[in-house]
């Protein structure tokens, strides 16, 4: 039964503890009955053999060593057991056995070691602490087992249990003031002259002490191939404890690690692209220590070269952390080189994908925290890279944060904002974005970034007309992709809509007036089939009315720009959108308050009939947007001699509107009134008699009896 089996053992471990030494000659038949009880059923039993087998191996040192790898078979079969108290009493007697036996056993139970130091129950971990700190101080032979005990006493280091964490920075400390004293011959300059904690040291106070430092660099070689395969491991918890293993490693090799640096970046890389948050944050870490303790020279040698090979998240997230860890000092000489690389092509356009955006933005955004005023010497390149960015941000959604990070960069500048920015770039932006205007299509990234300089640069684009127009102009064409020219006239239409604080903003728009109504708006207004060229008339309808209601535009201007444009604006009344019918009926509204007055009788004459029209449009708004244009149309009629030559059209005008008094909507009708009320100055006499006949025939309408009252009480003697 499991008491007898208890008992028995019990007895044993009674006999060794008062034999001592004189067991030596039973020695061989204890471990076959210890080899049977480690592997019992009953958990006490096998708790009560552990003690024993470790008391066995104190109380016979000299001959235990023959006889203590038979031991070690069982023990690791027990070292998974379901009870906590069973997998701390083997890892005690592990360490033990081996203390006191022989130390070729080391290789077969660090496997098992390296298991339970994911252990959910934390006596677990502290054991295995315990143990490997205790073979790193007193094991006979720990000289060659360092590079593969080191690892396991660092790991608990980042242990989640603060006592543990303690427990382990105590062992590690006292092993390497043991190995500093042991080697002090070789390490007699390094004491005598030590070096101060290296300028960017993330936590000098804290600094390993030097047999510390000098175990992890005498063995790194060793344990980086290791860590770095374990860190791209299957099982997360591998990739988490080896992540944190290479940042405790960097830390304590320091300058060290630049022999070792192709190796870590390589497993940076990969890493960093890890789906496991823990495993990211411990890898930037990690890359945050190579900036801090390798020259700049070296780690942007070899980022930089595989940015340019393949550019990748997980690759921007190292340059951004290793340029974290770095001092403002050491990257000076290097900013301009980074800011370049990052603005190239296949670096910053290098994908839509929104992780890849942040990461290109978290590059700059550590840039300028950073270096901070040393910014102003590649503002330019930055700016590009953020001009880019917006480009995306229609699939990066990340607009908010470029914006905050331009103010930023404006910020550091000493200038007050993104536009002055804008200010300071926006001609180079565009001089480098027009070299390839003439390839363009709406899918090129060169026409979102001229997008953004467009809607973002505000008063800056009144002093780089020069580069802009010629693009615009270039890009507007009929010949050009159609669906790129609907992206540029929204993008023109809101630009002009605040064009005083945009393209005016030095008051030179006025020379390039001609050259957007003739070449830019004329062929975009004439009629060409299909419904892609509809969608540009009305493009370019609303530029042109964003242009007219600027108020940028003196009286003669506005002139000018009716003369040229008024036919073609006449015929997209006819269009099948219903807004680009509105639009141009309050276009022609707003060209006509402007005139004032009759230039051209003929082409004068030809816009009423265009208007009546519009009185019978499916659309209530366009109906009541053509009634206001004909107000506005009769009120530049001259009233003196010279309106007998508009009778006989404004008679016809008369008669037609007359018949819409009778429209089903009031609204309408009121509408009408007013029209001709407006109009009845000119020629009341004959407005009555149109009014009356239309009475007669139609039985006294109501807005007609209206009408007449209010003819009636006009002064007729005039």
């Amino acid at each position: 039964c499991e008491e007898l089996r208890l008992a028995l053992v019990q007895l044993l471990s009674l006999a060794v503890r008062l034999g001592g030494p004189a067991l030596a000659p039973h020695l061989d038949d204890a471990v076959r009955a210890l080899r049977c009880t480690l592997l019992d059923p009953f958990a006490a039993v096998r708790r009560e053999s552990c003690e024993c087998a470790a008391g066995l191996a104190r109380a016979t040192p000299d001959h235990f060593h023959m006889q203590s790898e038979s031991l070690i078979g069982p023990l690791m079969q027990s070292i998974s057991h379901q009870h906590w108290k069973v997998r701390v009493a083997v890892t005690e007697a592990t360490g033990t056995v081996i203390q006191f036996g022989s130390a070729k056993s080391v290789d077969d139970v660090l496997p098992h070691f390296a298991q339970r130091l994911f252990d959910d129950v934390p006596q677990v971990r502290q054991a295995v602490t315990s143990v490997v700190g205790g073979w790193l101080l007193d094991l006979r032979d720990r000289y060659s087992f360092f590079h593969k005990l080191i690892p396991l006493l660092l790991s608990s280091l980042e242990d989640d249990i603060p006592e543990i964490a303690l427990a382990a920075a105590n062992l590690w400390e006292k092993v390497g003031l043991q190995w500093q004293r042991e080697n002090e011959d070789d390490l007699k300059d390094k004491l005598d002259f030590a070096t101060p904690p290296p300028a960017h040291h993330p936590s000098p106070e804290n600094r390993p002490m030097l047999g510390c430092r000098e175990l992890v660099f005498r063995n790194l070689s060793k344990i980086l191939p290791a860590v770095c395969h374990d860190i791209t491991d299957w099982v997360v918890g591998t990739r988490v404890k080896a992540a944190q293993l290479l940042a405790v490693l960097l830390l304590h090799a320091e300058d060290h690690m630049t022999q070792h640096l192709d190796v870590i970046l390589r497993a940076l890389h990969q890493a960093c692209a890890d789906e496991d948050s823990a495993v990211v944050s411990n890898c930037t870490r990690s890359a945050e220590l190579i900036g801090a303790f390798v020259s700049p020279e070296v780690f942007l040698k070899l980022i930089l070269s595989t940015l340019k090979k393949s550019p990748s998240p997980s690759s921007l997230l190292v340059l951004a952390s290793v340029i974290r860890g770095c001092s403002r000092e050491a990257l000076q000489p290097y900013l301009k080189v980074i800011a370049t690389e990052l603005a190239r092509p296949h670096i910053c356009q290098g994908s839509e994908n929104r992780l890849y955006g942040e990461r290109v933005l978290l590059c700059v955004q550590t840039l300028v925290s950073v270096c901070q005023e040393d910014c102003r010497g590649c503002s330019l390149q930055l700016v590009e890279v953020l001009v880019t960015i917006l480009a995306f941000s229609a699939a990066m959604g990340l607009s908010d944060k470029v914006q905050e990070t331009m103010d930023t960069l404006a910020a550091v500048q000493g200038v007050d904002g993104s536009q002055d920015l804008y200010q300071e770039h926006a001609g180079p932006l565009l001089e480098q974005l027009a070299a390839s205007h003439q390839d363009w299509t709406v899918h090129s990234v060169e026409l979102l970034q001229f997008s953004v300089v467009l809607t973002h640069a505000g008063p800056a684009l009144g002093g780089v007309l020069p580069q802009l127009v010629p693009v615009l102009r270039s890009c507007l064409q009929p010949a050009r992709d159609p669906q790129m020219r609907l992206r540029l006239f929204s993008s023109l239409s809101r630009v002009l809509l605040s064009a005083q604080q945009t393209v005016n903003s030095q008051g030179q728009f006025h020379h390039y007036l001609d050259t957007v109504t003739k070449d830019i708006l004329v062929p975009s207004l004439q009629w060409h089939a299909g419904k892609t060229a509809a969608a540009i008339r009305t493009a370019a309808v609303s530029c042109l009315w964003a242009l007219i209601s600027s108020d940028i535009l003196s009286e003669k201007q506005m002139q000018e720009v009716q003369e040229t444009l008024m036919p073609d604006v006449l015929t997209t009344l006819e269009e099948d959108s219903q807004r680009t019918r509105l639009i141009s009926c309050q276009i022609i509204n707003r060209f006509l308050k402007t005139s004032g007055s009759v230039a051209d009788p003929e082409k004068f004459i030809k816009i009423y009939p265009e208007l009546l029209k519009r009185l019978d449009d499916v659309s209530h708004e366009v109906r009541l947007a053509a009634t206001s244009a004909l107000v506005t149309w009769l009120a530049c009629v001259p009233n003196d001699d010279g309106k007998a030559h508009y009778q006989s059209n404004i008679q016809f005008l008369y008669r037609e509107l007359l018949v819409y008094l009778d429209d089903p909507e009031a609204t309408v009708q009121d509408a009408v009134l007013e029209v001709l009320k407006a109009g009845s100055i000119l020629f009341p006499e004959l407005l009555v008699r149109e009014t009356e006949a239309v009475i007669e025939k139609h039985r006294s309408p109501a807005h007609c009896q209206q009408l007449l009252r209010y003819l009636q009480a006009l002064p007729l003697a005039q």
